[in-house]
């Protein structure tokens, strides 16, 4: 019997030595209203570099400029500014210590943390061969654990979440991953349906432009 599991970790393993194009989007709804995350940039993991633009729309921005923050990867810091109220000034973290105070939205948008928690999916079945930004890509379905939907998440939203468990009786986020014919990943989905709310989060890589992200100066 074959070991999806197995595949999908070399993928994401592979994918961390390379650098891609990163668009994502995020899908928050509490039944009432839609929020998108959209997330977009350059991310070299064998470089520990990237740089991403991050904007956030819902019913009400609709036709309006959506709020939006850059954020630079340089190796274990990352930078972030940006916003008008910031005017033009840039605050900065250790990447290592921020949190996840959203489920399925990484700490800082970080792609690394989303092939993490693709890493950990169980339950693992080949659904079929589709095509990825033009070309053929396998994929592959799962569900990942309590541990990595509460990857590195703060603590107040694991409270959260233990609440909506014990409420909900059971939490089931689904994950999938498409792998290209170079065994690289080209496309996550992480998925936890609640009736009319949920959240989804859907990340494609593709070819990567020259924009990589480099230390801003002045901070």
């Amino acid at each position: 019997m074959a070991d999806h599991g197995a595949v999908v970790r070399a993928a994401v393993a592979a994918t961390k030595k390379s650098s891609a194009r990163i668009d994502e989007r995020i899908e928050i709804g509490d039944g009432t209203t839609e929020y998108v995350v959209s997330i977009k940039g350059d991310f070299d993991w064998a470089g520990a570099r990237g740089r991403l633009a991050v904007s956030l729309r819902n019913a009400a921005t609709a036709g309006k400029t959506s709020p939006r923050m850059e954020e630079i990867f340089d190796g274990d810091t990352v930078y972030m500014g940006g916003f008008a109220e910031m005017e033009g000034s840039w605050g900065s973290i250790h990447r290592n210590r921020a949190e996840a105070h959203y489920v399925l939205r990484a700490p800082m948008n970080d792609p690394e943390h989303v092939l993490r928690q693709v890493a950990l999916m169980r339950r693992i079945s080949k659904v079929g061969e589709e095509a990825v930004n033009g070309a053929p890509a396998v994929h592959y379905r799962g569900v990942l654990t309590d541990d990595a939907v509460t990857l590195r998440m703060a603590k107040d939203m694991r409270v959260k979440i233990d609440a909506a468990r014990e409420q909900l009786g059971a939490i089931t986020v689904y994950a999938d991953a498409w792998i290209d014919r170079d065994g690289r990943i080209v496309r996550t989905r992480l998925d936890w349906p609640m009736g009319a709310a949920g959240v989804k989060a859907t990340m494609n890589l593709g070819i990567p432009s020259c924009r990589v992200g480099h230390r801003p100066r002045p901070l």
